[in-house]
């Protein structure tokens, strides 16, 4: 084994995005750049040398040649152990637990999330900190300060290690245990979640369940815990083997890219259940017989219900969700007397509300939830949530959310994604949005009355820093909203997110179809923004 020291010179786009740094594949392969970018969070991290790091990924193309590629690294940089999933495998939520119980320093987690994966794919990494949650600004400008003037990296010369095996090995003094990926995660469910209960409901046939893993992370962790743990059917599973390219689709658990488990949920055969999950493992779709449930309503009736739910019976301290998430758990936050959050985009900024106390449950409209458990959105433990309130609540999925509708009212809500737009297309779309807003507030378009038009700013209530343009908004003064928001997830070009929301108390109208309900909104947002004029395109390339 022999230490070296590698010069090198910096690649001037490696700023990390709402979670990590995202490139194609060929980008990660190119020459000293991902050992860059690893240095570079090496560099900017105080006091590494003898701590230990968590490493894991989704199993992604690449994922097992970068993973041998960091151990060197690691070792090289002072680290004292490495805790790493058997294959190189751990699911993003998995990932934010293991640094939590084992106090570890931080962890990498290799993902580009629910992007599609394959030699010509996508790829990614980010830094997980000591509390499990991804790293805040602070961190990642320091990772990508220190990339534009990187000028070597320290590896170490040694065989690569053996992903595949159980087990405690030593290496240049470094203990490197390669765990079960799934055990730990496991046991966690089974301590937040009424296990009896689920597995006689389902033992019974009173529950009946489908689980697309998209050929993704989960496939493991939905074997464990709901085939063996809690007596589900081998096929209550699809697509549960992990491949490389995820099977050579997208794993963005939606209805669009989840269309084999979205035709049987709305077809004669649908079970009582069905859910869906993508590449790493953070994100949910729920459904049930005939229904789909937005996140946004699924986050408000989850906070709704949560007393129900052993680990929350206690009550909850707070929610929180995105601001471009449906304001619908504002209401149920209100009616339970707690506080609700409005924080940017981003699963880091709920860490901080978390670990003050502040909030107990979380949640993004980009199909995330979660609680204190972890630092990080999980999709398998907010499957085993809603399996957890039917079995409790002895309703179906569409009772379930009709209730809610009528206690609460239904805030009826899309999201119009408008991918791959041409960076300075996508920029002067928003500087043209930005040049509106202060013409806009007390102007009306038929029904709708501008009541305020902005760009969103939060301030952090725990360490008072400031995140400015993080998002425009404009809202009517009958509840309804528009947003836009340019999405930090993408590879190529811009994703330009387009978000309409509508509130309707009237029961009456809860069962109208959210893109007829919606489309004077809609037709204001063109209107505005004038997305399809400047695209040329008909419409959006995926709508939710």
């Amino acid at each position: 084994m022999q230490l070296k020291t590698i010069t090198t010179q910096p690649y001037t786009d490696q700023n990390p995005g709402t979670s990590g740094l995202r490139k194609k594949v060929k980008i990660f392969q190119k020459p000293g750049y991902l050992e860059n970018f690893v240095q570079s969070i090496f560099d900017s991290l105080e006091d590494i040398t003898g701590k230990t790091l968590v490493l894991g990924g989704d199993g992604r193309y690449f994922n097992r040649q970068a993973i041998q590629i960091i151990i060197k690294m690691a070792i090289a940089n002072g680290f004292g152990e490495l805790i790493i999933g058997q294959g190189g495998l751990l699911s993003t939520p998995a990932a934010s637990h293991i640094i939590r119980k084992n106090k570890a320093y931080g962890g990498l987690v290799l993902s580009a999330s629910h992007n599609p994966g394959g030699p010509d794919e996508d790829f990614g990494i980010k830094y997980n900190v000591s509390n499990g949650g991804p790293a805040t600004e602070k961190y990642t400008d320091a990772f990508y300060k220190r990339s534009q003037s990187i000028d070597s990296y320290k590896i170490l010369e040694m065989n690569d290690i053996d992903l595949d095996s159980l087990g405690s090995q030593n290496s240049n003094g470094v203990i490197i245990n390669i765990i079960d990926p799934v055990t730990d995660y496991a046991e966690l469910m089974a301590s937040i979640f009424d296990f009896d209960l689920l597995k006689q409901t389902i033992g019974s046939g009173k529950i009946t369940l489908l689980f697309d893993a998209m050929h993704a992370i989960t496939g493991p962790y939905a074997t464990r815990i709901l085939v063996e743990m809690l007596g589900a059917s081998s096929d209550s599973l699809i697509n549960a083997i992990p491949l490389e390219d995820f099977g050579g689709h997208h794993p963005d658990p939606n209805l669009a890219h989840a269309k084999e488990l979205a035709e049987i949920m709305f077809s004669a055969a649908a079970p009582t259940f069905g859910a869906a999950s993508d590449g790493d493992g953070d994100r949910n779709m729920i459904t049930g017989d005939n229904i789909f449930v937005t996140p946004s309503d699924s986050l408000a009736i989850m906070t709704a219900n949560a007393h129900l739910i052993p680990a929350y019976a206690q009550g909850l301290s707070g929610v929180a969700r995105s601001m471009p998430t449906s304001q619908a758990v504002d209401r149920v936050a209100a009616q339970l007397n707690i506080p609700c959050f409005e924080t940017p985009t981003g699963w880091k900024f709920f860490g901080n509300l978390l670990d003050a106390g502040k909030i107990t449950l979380c949640g993004e409209e980009s199909f995330g939830t979660g609680s204190n458990h972890i630092r990080e959105k999980d999709g398998l433990w907010a499957v085993l949530f809603w399996l957890n309130l039917i079995a409790v609540k002895q309703q179906s999925v569409e009772d379930i959310v009709h209730e809610h509708w009528r206690t609460f009212g239904r805030n009826i809500y899309c999201r119009h994604d408008y991918e791959a737009v041409d960076l300075t297309i996508a920029n002067d779309l928003i500087t043209h949005l930005r040049d509106l807003l202060p013409t806009l507030a007390g102007q009306s378009f038929g029904d709708y009355t501008v009541k305020y038009a902005d760009e969103f700013s939060y301030e952090d209530s725990v360490d008072n820093s400031v995140s400015k343009n993080q998002g425009i908004r404009i809202g009517f003064d009958n509840g309804s909203r528009i947003v836009y928001r340019l999405s930090g997830t993408g590879t190529v070009g811009a994703t330009l997110r387009i978000y309409l929301e509508k509130f309707e108390p009237d029961a009456t109208k809860h069962n109208q179809d959210a893109q007829v309900a919606l489309t004077e909104l809609a037709e204001l947002a063109e209107r505005f923004c004038e997305v399809k004029k400047r695209t040329g395109r008909a419409g959006a390339d995926i709508i939710t």
